[in-house]
């Protein structure tokens, strides 16, 4: 049985960790952004529901609270999508279902070469901007002693969310002078709004990029790309007082060697990746992650118990889900992984 202290607040515990320091033992969060616990289980359960909670602050702050009482996950995370940023841009965004998630429907220019933006304070006085900095307001004033998350997409899925995906990939590396420049105006917007986040109470901030993996844009467009600007954003968060995790999708074997010089506080990956590996391998980075989803949806309950159980043995720093929970994950399946690390359940050793 794993023996948790519990000594600490969630609040507490989380900073300490992204801070370097000891803790009584690993958080267990779900970050929110694409990683988060909205299941229909808990929507079910509290009537706060998708896709209304997409476009309302106050009902968003609502589930995302749902979400922290019902399943364990020791943090408050909002928005629910990666898509705000570029509907804020000029992209058209479908906002999904009960069963669905929102996506880009439309993307708002076909080439870099044709990408032009509005000035800042407009962009952040579009879309639903406004609706996430509302519901961290109200979670962090309704939740003291419980970190809050403002989540933001990564520099290069929003710049895929603005150009086509296809034609942006190609361009990358084609059109480099104008690529540069929307990811920069991009970066510009990104940060911003981050700062918007950290003023209204996020106690950190998690930056997901699904587009900048290793597979999808090879190292070195990767370190031209990702690695660059992920590294701006991280600077300007710090300097906002806040800590960053990133997520990166995918294998990290051909970029591994890269993720240090981002400089996040955490690094978040797919289930795929040796997290124990990583550490050993760059002793400086504080990992997290990484239960399978799959598993976490299709279980069994047990082999999730052994799977959180195995992720603290190995020292890995936060557990949390390895990527995007499917709506139709079960609550009892999440509520094992985050009793399990928490010293709240039995396991055999596996």
């Amino acid at each position: 049985m794993l023996q948790g202290i519990n000594k600490l607040t969630p609040k507490e515990r989380l900073t300490a960790v992204l801070s370097r320091k000891k803790a009584d033992r690993a958080p267990v969060i779900c970050p929110g952004g694409m990683m988060n616990a909205a299941v229909m289980d808990v929507m079910n359960k509290t009537g706060h529901r998708l896709p209304e909670a997409h476009t309302d602050g106050a009902l968003m702050a609502e589930l995302a609270g749902d979400v922290y009482e019902q399943t364990g996950f020791e943090n408050l995370g909002v928005p629910f999508d990666v898509t705000a940023e570029a509907e804020a841009m000029g992209s058209e965004v479908d906002y999904g279902s009960f069963t669905c998630e929102p996506k880009v429907a439309k993307e708002r220019f076909p080439s870099v070469s044709k990408a032009s933006f509005k000035e800042i304070n407009d962009l952040l006085n579009s879309g639903r901007i406004n609706t996430v900095v509302r519901a961290v307001r109200i979670l962090s004033s309704k939740y003291p002693e419980v970190p809050v998350v403002g989540n933001i997409a990564g520099p290069v899925t929003t710049a895929a969310s603005l150009v086509d995906p296809s034609t942006l990939l190609k361009e990358l590396r084609k059109d480099r002078e104008n690529s540069h420049r929307v990811i920069g105006d991009v970066v510009r917007f990104l940060i911003e709004y981050a700062r918007s986040l950290v003023g209204c109470g996020a106690d950190a901030v998690c930056v997901t990029d699904p587009t900048a993996s290793g597979e999808i844009l090879g190292p070195k467009t990767f370190e031209e790309y990702a690695v660059r600007y992920l590294k701006e954003i991280v600077e300007a968060v710090h300097d906002a007082g806040a800590p960053v995790m990133v997520h990166i999708c995918g294998y990290m074997k051909t970029v591994a060697h890269f993720i240090p010089a981002i400089g996040a506080d955490a690094v978040s990956t797919d289930a795929m990746v040796n997290l124990r590996a990583l550490k050993q391998a760059y002793p400086e980075l504080t990992a997290m992650g990484n239960v399978s989803t799959y598993l976490l949806e299709f279980g069994p309950a047990d082999k999730i118990a052994r799977t959180a159980k195995k992720l603290v043995r190995d020292g890995v720093d936060i557990i949390s889900p390895a990527c995007g929970l499917s709506t139709s994950t079960s609550l009892e399946h999440i509520r094992v992984m985050t009793a399990t690390v928490k010293g709240n359940r039995d396991t055999e050793d596996g």
